[in-house]
């Protein structure tokens, strides 16, 4: 089913019912604007190419589509970009504090610029283990690194958001 067609929307239609929400998806990975513009910009040619192969599969199907072409799209270009590389890995152990700290009076935006504010591979595998909800298999998969890399990755990323949020409640 081509929705295109059948639901009358037309590539600019599609593009402007969805660019907020794909934009968002790359800027949770990339912090450079014109990078987040070329991410999807190789995104929005993946699908409207791949328009006429995608299946309908009920209500958010065509979101969900778009949504892991982007995510792809975005992890494709952190690879050939070697910006996991960039990720420091420091001899003392950072640990976690025994409590969560509690961010529910922390505005959404301010968290939002904490994580983004992380290094890049500890973001990357933040976003894909809380926020897109992947397993450490499926994230050493997607990024060529292993199971344990990962769950360092996410555990230093915690360590270091939640220093942050400790500061932003003094």
């Amino acid at each position: 089913m081509n929705l295109l067609y059948d639901k009358k929307l037309t590539p600019h239609e599609l593009y402007r019912r969805y660019v907020r929400y794909l934009t968002a998806i790359v800027a949770r990975y990339i912090n450079n604007q014109e990078d987040i513009k070329d991410v999807l910009q190789d995104s929005f040619i993946k699908i409207f190419s791949g328009l006429d192969n995608f299946e309908y599969r009920g209500e958010g199907s065509l979101k969900a589509w778009m949504a892991r072409i982007t995510l792809n799209e975005t992890l494709k270009f952190l690879k050939r970009n070697s910006r996991f590389d960039t990720v420091e890995f420091s001899d003392s152990p950072l640990d976690l504090p025994a409590d969560d700290p509690h961010s529910e009076n922390i505005p959404t935006d301010v968290i939002f610029n904490m994580i983004r504010e992380l290094p890049v591979g500890y973001r990357t595998v933040f976003n894909l283990y809380v926020i897109e909800g992947k397993s450490h298999k499926e994230i050493a998969d997607l990024l060529g690194i292993s199971e344990n890399t990962s769950a360092s990755q996410l555990h230093r990323a915690k360590a270091i958001l939640a220093e942050k949020i400790k500061k932003h409640e003094r």
